[in-house]
């Protein structure tokens, strides 16, 4: 069980995946389950490793790549990527 902090909550990380079968993390709240925020977004237009994920840093989840950078789930950016108004961030996977 793979733990993170992020903002003001401890959270277990849950991987999943997308229908296109890319890799989802939801952090969800240790301590009563409940979601907290989906770390990674699914922009299936983009060509994508399979051990490397698109991370979704703004609005809500600003702080998110740090978050998971910090408990090494994920390695540094290796990018940005415009999605419309905003931009997600490329990281290759370090634990699934």
């Amino acid at each position: 069980m793979q733990k993170v902090k992020f903002k003001e909550w401890d959270c277990i990380l849950e991987y999943g995946t997308y229908n296109n079968d890319r890799i989802a993390i939801q952090l969800n709240d240790a301590e009563d389950g409940m979601p907290i925020a989906t770390a990674t977004v699914n922009l299936p237009e983009l060509s994508l490793p399979p051990d490397h994920v698109f991370i979704k840093s703004w609005s809500e989840n600003e702080g998110m790549a740090e978050a998971l950078i910090k408990a090494n789930v994920i390695g540094p950016s290796l990018g940005s990527i415009p999605t419309g108004f905003v931009t997600a961030s490329l990281h290759k996977l370090i634990k699934p």
